[in-house]
């Protein structure tokens, strides 16, 4: 992957669908949490020509500041895909990403940066770790995350607490040799996974996730979605046990 030399040390994805209500307030605490981090940074949002105009307000935040770039995807969609496409189009050192939704504060960037300047090769948002939680989903969505979690845990590697965290900060060479599969949560298991079998180092510090600022939320709201979306993950870990590629 050809990248130019003056490249920002970190670049942060923002993967988007109607995020009109959240977007401009989370570029703007991102680039507060990181605007004088050595190096600089770049915010590239990866939007799928959402309805309720998220793009056209990424737009102008572009025109107004040169550390944030917007692709405008109209033939493509999906969580996965819009990571992938702009891990490949960012030029930072450091590549991350998170949800849309103000759940994860964009406050922690900084720590999960100074786990990388301490050696680490990637660096976890957690909630599964002392000090982290999750008070954003209902009762029935946390015991699904930690059923899932824990039981991933158990069959692939107990060191990763978080398998389902989307809260990301790594290296570029790890995304030079492991590449993003999958649909939605189980992307991320696979991803962490590879990652901590190929040998990178992991480390996973500590967030509370909060109830989303605005707009509706795109995990799922109820038991049967739950389990729907936790046959993919099931798949995904067992493929990861049985079937190493």
């Amino acid at each position: 992957m050809n990248k130019p030399n003056n490249l920002p040390q970190i670049s942060i994805i923002l993967p988007t669908f109607n995020e009109a209500g959240n977007i401009e307030l989370l570029i703007d605490r991102t680039l507060q949490a990181l605007g004088h981090y050595p190096g600089g940074v770049e915010v590239v949002v990866v939007d799928d020509d959402s309805p309720d105009g998220t793009w056209r307000l990424v737009t102008e935040k572009a025109a107004a500041d040169g550390r944030v770039r917007l692709i405008h995807r109209k033939d493509e969609s999906g969580l996965t895909s819009a990571i992938s496409r702009g891990i490949h189009e960012s030029r930072g050192r450091w590549v991350g990403w998170m949800d849309c939704d103000l759940s994860m504060p964009p406050e922690e960037w900084p720590r999960l940066a100074g786990a990388l300047a301490d050696g680490a090769d990637m660096a976890v948002g957690s909630r599964y770790v002392p000090g982290g939680g999750d008070v954003a989903h209902s009762f029935v969505g946390r015991l699904f995350s930690r059923i899932i979690n824990v039981w991933a845990g158990l069959v692939l590697a107990w060191s990763i607490k978080d398998y389902t965290s989307g809260f990301i900060l790594g290296r570029r060479e790890i995304f030079d040799q492991i590449n993003l599969r999958g649909d939605y949560g189980e992307y991320c298991i696979d991803m962490l996974y590879r990652t901590h079998r190929a040998g990178f180092t992991i480390r996973e510090l500590p967030y509370l996730c909060i109830p989303r600022e605005a707009g509706e939320s795109k995990t799922a709201t109820n038991v049967w979605g739950y389990l729907s979306r936790g046959v993919n993950y099931v798949i995904t870990v067992l493929r990861l046990r049985f079937k190493p590629d």
